[in-house]
């Protein structure tokens, strides 16, 4: 199934603005709180949107593809959310991107500090890649704004 992408952008605690990607209308900080509640192994949720300002993650348009020059996690890969206090290391989700000119596809989702926790249920989440380019795009420029 074909989802759409949007970005909430909001301002954090330190007046720096977050990135919180959306799938259909839902911000993907619940989407995936509702999945973890299902683990017994620690936190649940506890995500925040990336912060551009706190970490250096190139172009947004070529991140958010997994093709910039300096891909974190790493090529292909992208942290899709950080932590709620702003800083993505401390508390990553992490998923491949896969892209051809017609979709761009989310899967293998993974949160490093807890490498026992099973995605594979997860996603994939599949966009219509004209469609994602725009809400990117959209993002970027709001932030620039």
């Amino acid at each position: 199934m074909v989802r759409q992408l949007a970005f909430t952008r909001s301002v954090i605690e330190n007046g720096a603005v977050s990135l919180v990607p959306e799938i259909d209308g839902i911000a993907l900080t619940e989407i995936v709180a509702r999945f973890e509640a299902r683990f017994d192994d620690g936190p649940v949720g506890g995500y925040g949107g990336i912060v551009p300002t706190h970490y250096r993650f190139g172009d947004l348009s070529k991140y958010y593809l997994g093709i910039e020059d300096q891909q974190s996690p790493a090529p292909g890969e992208v942290w899709l959310l950080g932590c709620h206090c702003g800083e993505v290391g401390c508390w990553p989700l992490a998923a491949r991107i896969a892209i051809t000119a017609a979709s761009v596809v989310w899967s293998g989702f993974s949160q490093p500090h807890r490498a026992q926790r099973d995605y594979a249920s997860f996603g994939p989440f599949e966009f219509d890649r004209a469609q994602y380019d725009a809400a990117v795009l959209e993002a970027v420029v709001d932030l620039q704004g």
